[in-house]
């Protein structure tokens, strides 16, 4: 006891302000379950496991410890599972982890020697008796973020309800029986509350689904509300309302009197279909999620290094499935496991590792990499009875590298291929000062695109990239006929795809990877190009290709597109991938003899005119759909008026941006110089970056677009003006190589969009296949080599 009141000057009493640790080491995965239990330093109240507590002693001194020990109650082992409700993971119906319960306990001790004192006791000095029963009582800084829920958002009563003026035509509804009012359609059939009409649903993008005359209905008519026949029962709240001006769904609290206007019994129905939030629970039993996830298939649990699986902390399934392919490149794993060590990266970081990068990569590298987390659990899978392992969570990393991004950070869905280009761009800042380590560079490549103007002459612009986002031409289907027989035999049977019953039954569009690569390199036209030879607007043609050849090349595939009411749905496509391919062909080879240079000079007026404006038809489009004037001008700016779905989609990611209700402009009085350096570093020459900056307000990321965009802006300043000036990629530090590679990794994604669903990562390892589904991890017998949403290829030489 002397020893702990000769050092109650170390030992602080937690303020509001303080984050307090105490469920996982910062630096390592150990956590209170286990062996040695977790240290919780009283002085900065950060966690550690018993094998790296005495590196923080060293490093601050901290003598004095809350010693916190979780063990295993016993639980019956079988307990029932209870149904699931909600698409949902830790929350109230949703998915049962059946989650064993723990005993906690604690002491006091003392460091270097380990001196324990018991926890709670009487004869503890009050100082460290407040601050231990603030430490224990305290939400942990771990645990302060959502918890874990993959759940739709609770329906909105509408507005439309309450006021709803219903016309008394004296059409009275039968139970059953109903067909569309406009077509042979039986199923999908919506109400409309108005007039009783009964309409069918929307049409897919692939002409199946329902004809649209519910919707048409709505935009000739203006009646709000409809509700789906074959979900109203006596629960009138699971009744599927959807309100057309709201463009979703909606609750409807007058629906009995609404139902009864038409002579419907609510209490005397049943059930015949499914509402869109179980279609969406039932995407969890599809061909789609079985055939990614294995589901069916005997999968072999696979534990040791390098095995590990990621524990899924609420739609973190994106960030799993990529840092699991990324921690399978020799990049990564030497930068942050092979040639840096846990003790190494926690000295060189500051005083709070948990908000490192390099040590949050270090700690993650290490949990995936070393097999210490990767063994059998004591209690096995609850559906499959097989051996499981419980996985780490990434949950220090995922503040870290979603730090100050509105979108990572939230407990939402994200797109994985967003992710990765945002870890690439953390990454590379991280290593400014140390660009010979930087892992990102194995991903990077160069872009050459050349420009051939109607003169015969030509200019070249450059860019460094880490993804091939490839269209996928379905025009260069191999399976035509195929297609065309399933659609006759469909629709001679008037089945919706959804009614069918066998995944062999749906055919679908076979695209050759060959072909979305063919189509990438192609020629394309650019409108209203200023030629600086011609000294006129004209049309030039521009072709594409690769500098280098990266170490690992990633090819995304653009599998979703905008359904009716801006909604985004994903391909209904099938890539054929082979196992190895030569992209030796898309090398660009420059400034060829005989080709001569466009001219230097762009005349200001043409620059000027080059200035960002908003496509007046694009934003009345948008402001039609209820959006302010200022975010669509906005939106068709940033998207270089491509389009009103280019433009949409730029809304909808940056609705939460901090100066979206900022005022435009076009005048930058000071062009912060550090902007320009980042923009001199991806190629551009500085005037070009300068006249970006300053179209741009000065934001690099719209500066960068700029340039893109506008190629008579930079074709001149940024060409080859001689062929032996041009930097090799060895000179700009980008890798090179042989254009050959090997797929060794894939991300899959199911669900109707990027925003949804669940990802899963499948990858080569040792020869074999193996899957990555957050904490499972199993030898792949059915790798879906043909369903992926991003390919990761590794070169061969």
């Amino acid at each position: 006891m002397e020893l702990l009141r000769s050092n109650l000057s170390r030992v602080q009493i937690p303020e509001p302000t303080h984050r307090i640790y105490k469920h996982e080491c910062c630096i390592s995965f150990d956590t209170p379950r286990s062996e040695g239990g977790l240290f919780v330093d009283m002085n900065s109240f950060l966690a550690f496991g018993k094998d790296y507590v005495s590196w923080n002693y060293e490093k601050t001194g901290n003598p004095v410890y809350l010693h916190i020990k979780q063990t295993r109650k016993s639980i019956p082992e079988d307990r029932p599972l209870k149904k699931p409700t909600l698409l949902a993971i830790g929350v109230d119906g949703g998915f049962d982890n059946n989650e064993p319960e723990y005993e906690e306990s604690y002491s006091i001790v003392i460091l270097p020697d380990f001196v324990s004192l018991p926890f709670p006791s009487v004869e503890l000095p009050e100082k460290v008796r407040i601050a231990v029963d603030t430490v224990v009582n305290a939400v942990g800084a771990e645990r302060k973020e959502q918890v874990a829920a993959w759940t739709a958002e609770k329906k909105l009563i509408s507005e439309h309800a309450l006021t709803l003026q219903q016309i008394k035509s004296g059409i009275v509804i039968p139970p059953s029986g109903w067909k569309c009012s406009k077509c042979d359609k039986t199923e999908n059939l919506w109400l409309n509350l108005t007039d009783g009409m009964i309409l069918c649903g929307r049409k897919n993008w692939d002409g199946t689904g329902g004809n649209n005359h519910a919707v048409e209905h709505y935009k000739e008519t203006a009646y709000p509300l409809a509700v789906k026949l074959g979900t109203i029962t006596a629960d009138l709240e699971a009744a599927d309302v959807y309100s057309y001006p709201e463009d979703d769904s909606v609750l409807d609290p007058l629906l009995a009197e609404h139902l009864a206007h038409f002579g419907i019994d609510f209490s005397s129905m049943q059930k015949t279909e499914m509402t869109t939030a179980e279609r969406e629970l039932d995407q969890n039993t599809n061909f789609d999620w079985n055939r990614i996830q294995e589901s069916g298939k005997e999968l072999v649990p696979v534990f040791g290094p390098g095995y590990t699986g990621l524990v899924n902390l609420g739609n973190s399934c994106y960030l799993a499935a990529t840092m699991q392919i990324v921690f399978s490149t020799h990049s990564f794993i030497s930068r942050y496991f092979s040639h840096q060590s846990l003790k190494m990266a926690f000295e060189m970081a500051p005083a709070d590792p948990t908000l490192d990068l390099n040590m949050q990569l270090t700690k993650l590298g290490h949990g995936l990499l070393s097999g210490k987390y990767s063994m059998p659990a004591t209690q096995k899978d609850a559906t499959t009875g097989d051996p499981r392992q419980e996985g780490i969570p990434p949950r220090m990393f995922k503040n870290v590298i979603a730090a100050s991004h509105a979108e990572f950070s939230s407990m939402r869905q994200q797109d994985a291929l967003d992710f990765f280009l945002h870890l690439v761009g953390k990454v590379e800042r991280a290593s400014n000062t140390t660009p010979d380590l930087d892992p990102s560079r194995s991903f990077k490549f160069g872009i050459e695109e050349k420009i051939l103007c109607p003169s015969g002459k030509v200019g070249y612009n450059k860019r460094e990239d880490c993804i091939l986002s490839l269209n996928i031409p379905l025009h260069e289907a191999t399976n035509k006929d195929e297609l065309e027989a399933f659609h006759k035999q469909k629709a001679g049977k008037g089945l919706e795809e959804n009614d069918m019953r066998s995944s062999d039954e749906i055919v679908r569009p076979r695209v050759p990877l060959e072909a979305c690569l063919a189509n990438f390199a192609s020629s394309e036209p650019i409108e209203d190009y200023y030629s600086s030879a011609l000294k006129g607007m004209t049309t030039a043609i521009k072709t594409t290709g690769l500098t280098s050849f990266p170490d690992y090349l990633v090819l995304h595939m653009r599998k979703f597109v905008m359904e009716e009411g801006w909604v985004p749905k994903k391909l209904d496509v099938y890539i054929d991938v082979p196992d190895v391919i030569d992209i030796s062909h898309m090398r660009s080879k420059g400034l060829q003899p005989g080709e001569e240079l466009l001219p230097d000079g762009v005349p200001e007026e043409v620059m000027e005119s080059a200035q960002p404006v908003a496509n007046e038809e694009i934003v009345a489009q948008l402001v039609s759909m209820g959006f302010s004037q200022l975010h669509c001008q906005k939106a068709a700016i940033n998207t270089s008026n491509a389009g009103v779905e280019e433009a949409m989609n730029w809304l909808l990611s940056h609705m939460d941006d901090p100066d979206i209700d900022a005022p435009i402009s076009h005048q930058t009085s000071d062009i912060d110089q550090s902007s320009v350096d980042t923009l001199l570093s991806f190629g551009f020459a500085e005037d070009v970056a300068r006249k970006a900056l300053k179209a741009s307000g000065g934001d690099i990321e719209k500066a960068t677009d700029w340039v893109f965009n506008n190629p008579n802006a930079s074709v001149s300043d940024m060409d080859v003006s001689s062929s032996n000036s041009a930097q090799t990629p060895a000179q700009s530090g980008l890798p090179d190589g042989g254009g050959k590679y090997k797929l060794f990794g894939i991300v899959s994604h199911m669900g109707t969009s990027v925003h949804c669903g669940h990802y899963v990562a499948h990858i080569l390892k040792e020869g074999r296949w193996v899957i990555f589904n957050d904490d499972k991890v199993g030898i792949s017998t059915d790798p879906p080599k043909d369903m992926g949403y991003v390919y990761f290829f590794q070169r061969l030489d």
